[in-house]
């Protein structure tokens, strides 16, 4: 079977515009071009959209997902097998989402009482399924499974002052990076000042914290382009500016 470009945005739901996109960034090219400049798709250019859109509806970048399927070792079956693992996360994701949502209706009703704790239930479960799909594999081969899991466990174990506190200090990570990076360099007041909130950041979310720990992790940020990219949000060079206040204030 193939498909113009016409027909492959109604059987995907895509626009077109959408597929053009794909196409001029080289993350699904059509298997020719006929001479009136029509785009043809085969079926291995629909078995690989179809993949696309699994890894877009599991939250990847589009730089992510070119970087996974062009890879020598991508192999299509484990792909599917690994999303059916992920999917069934965010389903229960969703579910504990669902039934926290009708815990608050009733709460409000007078129904039942609803503790603190329970409130933020179903974010917490959320942050630790985004941050194990996004950085779980890195960050397990860097540091083990007992770290990661110890820090889920923290996390789960969080108090509404806690998730609070956690979320303020990101914000004022971000801030005060922002303002470090226009006033000098990383070894510079503000630049520490930032290093000494991002500890903090780190205490309530990974135990047993050390400095090769906050090292290993200022390396990762420019190490790895997605948390490259979420630094780079703040400002140009931030990842690196942010490693190497890092290691001066780690030293």
């Amino acid at each position: 079977m193939e498909y113009t470009v016409n027909k492959l945005a109604q059987l995907s739901g895509l626009s077109k515009r959408t597929l053009h996109y794909y196409d001029d960034i080289g993350l699904l090219t059509p298997a020719n071009v006929r001479s009136n400049g029509y785009r043809i798709y085969g079926k291995r250019e629909v078995d690989l959209l179809q993949q696309i859109l699994f890894y877009r509806e599991l939250g990847f970048s589009l730089d992510a997902i070119k970087s996974i399927l062009t890879a020598p070792d991508f192999d299509r079956e484990k792909a599917l097998v690994s999303h059916v693992s992920a999917l069934m996360k965010k389903k229960e994701q969703i579910e504990t989402m669902i039934e926290n949502v009708n815990k608050t209706i009733n709460s409000m009703k007078g129904a039942t009482v609803m503790s603190d704790k329970e409130k933020f239930e179903g974010f917490k479960h959320k942050l630790i399924d985004e941050n194990e799909q996004n950085f779980g594999k890195e960050i397990r081969e860097k540091y083990g499974d007992e770290k990661v899991n110890a820090s889920n466990a923290k996390i789960k174990s969080m108090s509404k002052e806690q998730y609070e506190e956690a979320e303020r200090l990101r914000l004022e990570i971000n801030d005060a990076l922002q303002s470090a990076m226009a006033a000098g360099g990383p070894a510079g007041k503000l630049a520490q000042k930032s290093c000494e909130l991002h500890k903090q950041w780190l205490i309530l979310y990974y135990p047993n914290y050390s400095k090769d720990y906050h090292k290993g992790l200022g390396e990762m940020y420019v190490a790895d382009k997605r948390f490259r990219a979420y630094y780079e949000q703040i400002g140009d060079g931030c990842a690196e500016f942010l490693r190497d206040a890092i290691n001066i204030y780690c030293d």
